[in-house]
C-alpha cells in the first residue's frame, strides 16, 4: 500500500532574523500519527524552527518551502495556519488579565469553527466539550473560570496549553519547551496529559533540550539541530545517546 500523504514536509528552510542567518536547511517530514522530537543545545535553531512554522512575523523565510496538508504554508497568514489546524504551544505562556479560560477557549474554537464553515457551539455546548476536555486531563473544574495563565505555577501554564491542544484537536502540534521549568511530577503529568490528547491522525513536532520527557512521550523520530541546520536523525534510542554523549560528536558532522 502506498504511504498516506505527510502532514507537514520542510524542505530546505532558511530563515533569518535581522539580517542573521538561524535556520540553515532544515528537512522534516512529519506523516499522520507521528512524533518528532527536535534536541539541540541552546541557539541551534529549534525555537527559531517552530516560531517560523507558527508564522512569526520577526522572521524572514529566505529559502526553502513548507507544505502544510498540501498548502503552501509560507504563503498563509498565522491565523489562517491556526484554523487550519497547526498549533503551537509557547515556551513561556502569556498572561491575559480579565480573560477567563473558558472564554478565551470558546472563542478560539468558534473563530476556527466559524473558519471552516463549521457550526459554532452554543456556551451550554461549549461547557459540556470543555468539561470532557478537563475530564481527559485531570484539569479541576474551577480553571475554567480564572483568568487565562494569571497566578498559575509553571506547571498549571503547560498543563493549560495541553489544555488548549485538546479544546482545538489540531493537525499537527508543535510544543516548544513543554518541558521548561517543570520538575519531574509536573513534567510526568504534562506527557500524560500530550499522550491522551494525540490521536492516530495528528502529528507531532515536540522541541526539548532533554532526553528525560521522552521517557514519557515516545518519539517515533529524533532529530538533532546544531546551528540551524538537523545533523543527525534516528529512532528514539538516538535521545538515549545524545543523553550519554552530549552534542559534542555530533558538531562535525554535515547536515542531513
Amino acid at each position: 500500500m502506498p504511504k498516506e500523504s505527510p502532514l507537514l514536509e520542510i524542505k530546505n528552510l532558511c530563515a533569518s532574523a535581522q539580517g542573521i542567518p538561524l535556520l540553515k536547511g532544515v528537512n522534516l517530514i512529519i506523516y499522520p500519527g507521528e512524533i518528532h522530537a527536535v534536541m539541540g543545545p541552546n541557539g541551534a535553531g529549534k525555537s527559531t524552527l517552530a516560531k517560523v512554522l507558527s508564522g512569526h512575523p520577526d522572521y524572514e523565510v529566505t529559502e526553502g518551502a513548507v507544505t502544510y496538508m498540501g498548502q503552501d504554508l509560507l504563503e498563509l497568514d498565522p491565523e489562517v495556519r491556526a484554523h487550519l489546524g497547526l498549533f503551537m504551544s509557547f515556551q513561556y505562556p502569556i498572561e491575559i488579565p480579565g480573560v477567563s479560560n473558558r472564554d478565551f477557549l470558546r472563542m478560539a474554537l468558534n473563530s476556527k469553527h466559524k473558519a471552516n464553515g463549521k457550526e459554532e457551539l452554543s456556551e451550554e455546548e461549549f461547557n459540556a466539550f470543555l468539561d470532557h476536555k478537563m475530564e481527559l486531563l485531570e484539569i479541576r473544574r474551577e480553571f475554567k473560570d480564572r483568568n487565562l495563565n494569571e497566578g498559575f505555577s509553571g506547571g498549571e501554564k503547560k498543563r493549560n496549553e495541553i489544555l488548549q491542544m485538546a479544546v482545538l484537536e489540531p493537525q499537527v502540534s508543535i510544543l516548544d519547551e513543554t518541558d521548561s521549568g517543570l520538575d519531574i511530577d509536573a513534567m510526568r503529568i504534562v506527557a500524560k496529559g500530550v499522550n491522551r490528547v494525540m490521536k492516530p491522525e495528528m502529528g507531532l513536532l515536540l522541541i526539548t533540550h532533554y532526553q528525560r520527557l521522552l521517557d514519557y512521550i515516545r518519539p517515533t523520530y529524533v532529530h538533532v539541530m546544531l546551528e540551524g541546520k538537523v545533523v543527525q536523525s534516528g529512532p528514539a534510542e538516538l535521545a538515549l545517546k545524545l543523553e550519554e554523549k552530549g552534542y559534542d560528536w555530533l558538531s562535525d558532522r554535515e547536515a542531513i
